[in-house]
Order: structure tokens, then C-alpha cells, then sequence
């Protein structure tokens, strides 16, 4: 059946570095079983500092209060709302034309390894947002809180992103890998389509988070992420250093796995920043910097001869360090190509949202939006819960 009416769609996405809510507008058409899906318009509300720094503190189990996490999950609804209204507005529709919000909301805890209590092992998550203010908001459908269903079933509630990467990214006859470098970095290792294996995905570890900690001390809060890798570039790497920090027991946890600031926050930045006090800041950063780029580039190199990858695609704020960027290269074989997500006509800024868009739309259609093979869940389910 052909759906010559595409259905509009905006993804809400505020992610661990804390920029801001990526607003995504795109439109889904189904010619058959084939979806197809649309960029239209993409644009970012930055947060305050102020408010940068209240959500910051409701990750950090020494700050947080309880009516505060209250608070602040109808003020981001709130948010998340206009974040809605001002890209649809953009793009010269109105809101009676959208069919439906989908938002991630803003992750506070996750916790994937479960712990007993009164008999039960529970793992947990929680994003805020609320999902009832930006529909009596914007008068649309609303999609959210979408980890805790996955997570039912035994999954981590992440990655989510590899669900959307296997339906829209995966290639014929060349494998690939799609790397999305936020406060956190994770990868989709996507076997070509004639192949028996299975997709696999999970976070590598720190991506921006510890490089944008360090940046802020560094420049006493004039800056809040290493631009270009301006910093890092100009800076030596410290190599006794940075293999102790390549102990760090979750790289070698078995996947699939996920982490967040619960591991890898301002807590463990602060206690790296205090170490090795006769190393320069540029030389912090740099170490820090190639700590990201060996992290994701090791764990690709696992997967090419199996996977028959030939080709690394990456999204996320990470894209723009060229430091970084170069590092990842460099650590790759000659023969990878790697690329932006733009190249798939997905740019690296909007992927996350874009991706969110298409999992509320299936939450809508009934379909199973999660990825067992990439979040370890016993079974697909669907995903998400809807503020009519």
C-alpha cells in the first residue's frame, strides 16, 4: 500500500553535553514495507548556563532534590514545547499540520546493571520533560519516555539510535559503522545486507563529555567545549597517562553495554582534572581528547574483517573536533572511509533527533522500535508511552 500523504513528525533530543533541545521536523511516508523519511527542517534551543548548570546538578547524587527533579521535568516539558513550535514554525507550517511529537526528554540517571531489593532485580532510568505539557502545549500527540519499555524486557534501555541506523543506513554490499559522538560515544556496526550477522551497538565510553569538562576548567568558563580542537592540537599527549586511564574497567565489560555520567561525569572529570598536576591544561585536554578517539577507533577495528567494513560514518557535536576527528582516522586502517552522516543526508547535528521522530512514529504504528541485539533485551517490544 502506498501512503502518498506523509505523515510530519518532530524529534525532541537533549542529549548528555548538554547543549540544548535539537528540534527535528521531518515527514514518514510507507510505500510497502519501505519508509521513508525526510529531513525538512532542523534547528537548536540552546540552554542558558544557568540552566545548564541546574541540570547538571540533578545528575549529581550529592546536589540533587527531589523537588527540583519535580520542577524541572514540567519546565523542560515546557521547553521541549516551544523547541516544537519554533521548528515547525521555521519551516512555514503550523502545528494543526503536524501528527505527532516525539521526545526523548533529558536523561538525569541510568542505571543499566540491576540491583535486588525485596526480591526484585531492577535496573533503572529516568529522563524529564513531561510528555502531558507538550501536548496541551502544541495540541499534538506526544511520544516519550521510550528506555524504560526496552528495559522491561531485560534490556539497557540503550543504544536506541541503531533501531533507526539498521532501517535507514544500511548498505547492500560494504559494511559500516555509524558513530554518534555526543557527552557520550556509542557505534552501530552494520554488517552489508547480504550477511548473517547480526547488528550490534553500544557505547564506547566518554565522547565530548570529559573533553568539555576539562575545556571549561581550563579556561576558567570562557569556553564550554574545545572548538575545532583548537586546545587539544596545541597540546602533547601524555601516553603514561593515557594508558592508565584505558584501565578504566568498563571498556572491557562485555557488550551490550551503556554508561552515562553515573560513570564518566563531572565526579570522575573532577578527579582527572586534580591528577598529574605538572601536566599543562593543553596537554590535559589533549590526553583526554585521545582517550575518546582510541576508545571509539579500537572498538571498530574489532568488527572490520567480520563485518566486512569498509566505510565510518560519524554525527554528533565530536564531528566538528577536527583533532579528534584526525585521531579516529589515524587509527583506522588507510582503506576505511570516514565521513559525516551528512553524506547519507542525514546531518551530523539533527541525527539524534531525526532518529527520535522515527521511534515515535513507530511507537504510533504499533511496530516494535527497539534493537534486542543492541540494547541485550529478550525480545522487541514497543517502545514509548503517548500523551494524547
Amino acid at each position: 500500500m502506498v501512503n502518498d500523504k506523509p505523515k510530519y513528525v518532530v524529534g525532541l533530543m537533549s542529549g548528555t553535553s548538554l547543549d540544548g533541545i535539537d528540534a527535528a521536523l521531518v515527514s514518514i511516508s510507507e510505500i510497502g514495507t519501505e519508509l521513508n523519511v525526510n529531513l525538512v527542517h532542523f534547528k537548536t534551543l540552546p540552554f542558558s548556563e544557568s540552566l545548564k548548570t541546574r541540570i547538571l546538578d540533578l545528575c549529581d547524587p550529592d546536589r540533587a532534590r527531589i523537588e527540583e527533579i519535580s520542577y524541572m521535568n514540567m519546565l523542560l516539558g515546557e521547553l521541549f514545547s516551544d523547541a516544537a513550535k519554533q521548528v515547525v514554525q521555521e519551516a512555514g507550517l503550523e502545528m494543526k499540520d503536524v501528527d505527532i511529537i516525539s521526545s526523548h526528554g533529558q536523561t538525569i540517571f541510568h542505571q543499566p546493571e540491576k540491583s535486588t531489593t525485596e526480591g526484585y532485580a531492577v535496573s533503572s532510568t529516568l529522563q524529564i520533560g513531561d510528555i502531558a505539557v507538550i501536548a496541551e502545549r502544541t495540541g499534538v500527540m506526544t511520544v516519550g519516555d521510550f528506555r524504560t519499555r526496552d528495559m522491561a524486557v531485560g534490556g539497557q534501555g540503550a543504544p536506541l539510535v541503531p533501531y533507526a541506523d539498521k532501517l535507514l543506513c544500511r548498505d547492500q554490499s560494504v559494511g559500516r559503522v555509524l558513530v554518534n559522538i555526543g557527552g557520550i560515544a556509542n557505534i552501530t556496526v552494520l554488517p552489508p545486507a547480504t550477511s548473517n550477522e547480526s547488528v550490534l551497538a553500544f557505547d564506547t565510553g566518554p565522547g565530548n563529555m570529559l573533553i568539555d569538562a576539562f575545556t571549561t576548567w581550563a579556561s576558567n568558563g570562557k569556553q564550554t567545549f574545545d572548538d575545532n580542537g583548537e586546545i587539544a592540537a596545541s597540546g602533547t599527549v601524555n601516553n603514561s597517562w593515557l594508558n592508565e586511564l584505558l584501565k578504566h574497567e568498563y571498556y572491557q565489560f562485555p557488550i551490550p553495554k551503556s554508561t552515562g555520567r553515573e560513570l564518566f561525569g563531572i565526579q570522575y572529570a573532577k578527579q582527572l582534572w586534580e591528577l598529574n598536576t605538572q601536566l599543562s591544561p593543553e596537554d590535559k585536554i589533549a590526553t583526554i581528547t585521545e582517550l575518546t578517539a582510541i576508545t571509539i577507533s579500537e572498538d571498530i577495528k574489532r568488527f572490520i574483517d567480520s563485518y566486512q567494513i569498509g566505510e565510518v560514518f560519524i554525527s554528533g557535536g565530536g564531528w566538528y573536533n577536527q583533532t579528534l576527528r584526525n585521531s579516529i582516522k589515524a587509527h583506522l586502517p588507510e582503506t576505511i572511509k570516514l565521513a559525516s552522516t551528512d553524506e547519507l543526508g542525514i546531518p551530523a547535528d539533527a541525527k539524534e533527533a531525526v532518529v527520535f521522530a522515527l521511534l515515535g512514529y513507530q511507537c504510533v504504528m504499533k511496530r516494535p522500535n527497539n534493537l534486542p541485539s543492541a540494547t541485550g533485551a529478550s525480545a522487541p517490544v514497543v517502545m514509548g508511552k503517548i500523551a494524547w
